[in-house]
Order: C-alpha cells, then sequence, then structure tokens
C-alpha cells in the first residue's frame, strides 16, 4: 500500500530526519539510505519498521544534519616540526644562509597542523534516531489506514456485484439447456419422421445439460466469494496475500464457467465478472 511518513528530532545539535516511502510489492522489502557512519544502526531501524510495513516495498531515508557543528581539535605533528627545523638549520650551516621560520609559516605548511572532527559514538544517537523512525512510522499508518477505508468499501462493492452476477449465470443456465433443446427439436423435425424421435431429443438434452453443468463451480464461486467478505469484514491480521490467492481461484473457476456454458449470454457475464476481478486484484496489490 502507498504511503508516506515523516519524523524528526534534535539532540546533541544534531537534526535527524527520517522519511518513510511505501509502495505496492507482493512481498516485504526495506530499503535503507542511510550516513556511512551510521550503518551499525540500520538492523535497529527496520526493526522498528517490520511491523509497520508487513507486505509491500518501503525506502527508508535517514537525513543527519548538524555534525559539522560537533567541536573540532587541532593537533601538531611535533616529529614533523623538528625535522623541519632541524632541515633549516642545517641548510644555513651550510650554505651561511640566514633563514627563519616562523611559528605561522610553520603552521602554514602541509601536514604541521592536523585538524580532527570530533569522535562520537554513533550509538549516542540511537534513542533519538529510533524516535524519529517511530514518528514516521506514526504518520504513514494514518495515511495508509485511509487509503485502506476506501480500498476496503470499493473492494466489498465489487463483491457484492460479483455476486450478482454469479446468481444471474446460475438463474440463466435452465434456459440455456432449453433453448438447446428446442434447437435441436425444430433440427431433428425437419428431418426426421418417425416414432421415438422425440425420446432421442429428450436423451440429447440431457447429455447437454450434463455437458454445461456449472453447478459444482459455481458452489466454489460462492464459497470463494463468502470467504473474500468475511477476509475483508472479520479479519484482524493482514489479508492482501489470501485476498489474492482467492482472486485467482475465483478466475480459474469463472474461466470454466465460460468455456462450459457455451453462450452468449453467460459468456457476457463471464466478461463482466472477469473484469471486475482484475480491477480487485490490481486493488489487493495495495493490501498488506
Amino acid at each position: 500500500m502507498t504511503g508516506y511518513g515523516r519524523g524528526e528530532v534534535t539532540q546533541q545539535g544534531v537534526r535527524i530526519v527520517v522519511e518513510i516511502k511505501t509502495g505496492n510489492h507482493r512481498f516485504q522489502e526495506l530499503v535503507l539510505r542511510m550516513p556511512p557512519g551510521w550503518l551499525s544502526l540500520e538492523d535497529a531501524v527496520k526493526k522498528v519498521v517490520q511491523p509497520v510495513v508487513r507486505r509491500g516495498r518501503g525506502d527508508i531515508f535517514v537525513h543527519v544534519e548538524g555534525m559539522e557543528q560537533l567541536p573540532r581539535t587541532f593537533s601538531i605533528d611535533w616529529g614533523l616540526v623538528d625535522s623541519i627545523v632541524q632541515s633549516t638549520t642545517e641548510l644555513n650551516q651550510r650554505y651561511g644562509i640566514a633563514t627563519t621560520l616562523s611559528a605561522t609559516e610553520l603552521l602554514q605548511l602541509p601536514e604541521v597542523l592536523k585538524v580532527e572532527e570530533a569522535r562520537f559514538e554513533v550509538q549516542s544517537l540511537q534513542a533519538p534516531l529510533l524516535e524519529a523512525v517511530q514518528s514516521a512510522c506514526e504518520q504513514l499508518s494514518m495515511m495508509r489506514r485511509r487509503e485502506g477505508e476506501a480500498l476496503y468499501h470499493d473492494l466489498l462493492e465489487r463483491s457484492k456485484l460479483l455476486q450478482q452476477y454469479c446468481e444471474a449465470i446460475q438463474e440463466h443456465v435452465p434456459k440455456v439447456v432449453l433453448a438447446y433443446q428446442n434447437r435441436l427439436e425444430k433440427r431433428m423435425s425437419e428431418w426426421l419422421d418417425h416414432e421415438g424421435w422425440m425420446d432421442r431429443i429428450r436423451g440429447e438434452a440431457v447429455l447437454f445439460a450434463d455437458k454445461v453443468d456449472i453447478e459444482e463451480e459455481l458452489t466454489r464461486l460462492h464459497s470463494h466469494l463468502d470467504q473474500v467478505y468475511r477476509a475483508l469484514i472479520d479479519s484482524k491480521e493482514p489479508v492482501g496475500r489470501r485476498l489474492d490467492f482467492l482472486l485467482q481461484e475465483m478466475n480459474r473457476e469463472v474461466n470454466t464457467i465460460g468455456s462450459k456454458a457455451n453462450d452468449a449470454q453467460i459468456g457476457a457475464f463471464v466478461v463482466e465478472c472477469k473484469s471486475e476481478m482484475e480491477k480487485m486484484r490490481e486493488q489487493v496489490q495495495n493490501i498488506e
């Protein structure tokens, strides 16, 4: 399910911003992007996000600002200074050159003065980081909950529509058999003129009725629809994968109904059913 959440915490002069963006995916996939020095906290971050994004892709962005404001220390490479001073003295003695170096000039020489960034343990900022992650997750959940309610009503309405199509198919099946029997009677009355032909017609009609019998498929289709209803209304657990499976099974039953019935009207109902189920499958990809 698509969604977005943002959390922000400032501590020790460091500002931590966490953004989470989610998209559709059949399985759970979390992708974390954070500063290199913070990678040791990756597992802790994912542990907070995993219960929230149980299915789908989640992109987690961690931005850290204010690290440059941490105090820095300076150190002088005294060994290098000694070598420079000694070399300068030897140069004066060997060539009789009066050369002097001021302290400022010495400090400006390469690698004499070293600037050291403040050392800190990234673990000391784990608590504010996870606080920002939790805040982003809460905002994400609120957004996804609103979208989930809209999906719930949409799927429920489409399920009711499928139920109506199934009932229409069930009511139309006897008409298919009767129409076949009438066509058979007309055809045989044109070619046959002997006793017993009506019994043969009835026998052919019975065979045809067996051939186009879709009662089992309709029963299973009704059962799958009932499970979809219960999953949408009663389940407190993630139902995305279950709904995806049920829709696959329903699609299989509808295809069988269309091929067995061999009737234009039932074929039209089948097309409508498949259209609604395809829309439902697209929506189900958004559900955990």
